[in-house]
């Protein structure tokens, strides 16, 4: 086993959790365990599929597999799988960061075709993708921006992409309303955190959303108040805004609010 392989207790938890095979007969060549394993490997170094090592298999097979799940939606019900058991298990932490990072798009995404549909192999997928394949002119150059909603134990539930230049503050109410935790059995999913922290850079976002908070039995003066706490916690580097649905929009004051 290579190093950041899956280990026996993960691939036990994985395994259940994978498409089924719908042909009879012998066992394929190649485990499904080991071109998983070489997919993490290629996402993990960032390489090109032909320099995936030969351990995992010929990287045609390889990319095969993730390209035929990724265009079935199987990724994304695995995903949404395991986020449910973690959830059932008490392991998402639902106090969320929002941020986004700029990736630099590679030399030849300046190439590409505009139109995705012509192409030899079609984007595909289950998603839709932009119309400008999220990629943008920034001061980095050719760029894409990833806007994440992250839990405490750092894992993202929620990803948006733009293009580089684009803002942080109109994609707050986006990547948070992609929040959705569908829960194990009975149940609506849970798309509420119970806090969210973001920097100054989605203070416009907060002060509207303070603005419009229609708490219970709150008048015009809890929303000022509102309004009020919220800048002075934005006025913090280490916590922007903690808004607590479950007090009916409340917003608590810079002394009450946790540490960053």
């Amino acid at each position: 086993m290579g190093r950041g392989d899956l280990t026996d207790e993960q691939w036990a938890v994985l395994e259940p959790l994978l498409p089924k095979g719908t042909k009879t007969g012998r066992p394929p060549v190649w485990p499904r365990r080991q071109l998983i394993d070489g997919i993490r490997f290629r996402v993990r170094t960032g390489v090109s599929w032909r320099a995936v090592p030969a351990e995992y298999g010929p990287w045609s097979r390889v990319y095969d597999l993730f390209r035929r799940w990724q265009r079935n939606g199987a990724w994304q019900r695995i995903l949404t799988r395991l986020q449910s058991l973690a959830d059932a298990k008490g392991a998402i932490a639902w106090d969320l960061n929002v941020d986004s990072t700029v990736c630099r798009a590679h030399q030849h995404a300046a190439g590409a075709r505009k139109q995705g549909d012509p192409q030899k192999e079609p984007p595909g997928g289950i998603f839709v993708e932009p119309g400008d394949h999220a990629l943008g002119r920034s001061r980095g150059g050719f760029t894409t921006k990833l806007h994440l909603a992250v839990e405490q134990g750092q894992q993202p539930l929620s990803i948006v992409l733009t293009a580089g230049q684009c803002g942080d503050s109109p994609q707050f109410e986006p990547v948070l309303e992609k929040v959705r935790v569908p829960r194990i059995g009975p149940g609506r999913p849970r798309v509420r955190p119970n806090r969210v922290r973001a920097d100054k850079a989605y203070a416009s976002r907060i002060r509207q959303a303070c603005r419009s908070l229609r708490g219970r039995g709150a008048g015009r003066s809890h929303r000022r108040v509102a309004v009020a706490n919220a800048f002075a916690i934005l006025g913090r580097l280490t916590l922007a805004g903690d808004v607590h649905p479950d007090q009916g929009g409340s917003t608590r004051s810079a002394d009450e609010a946790p540490a960053g």
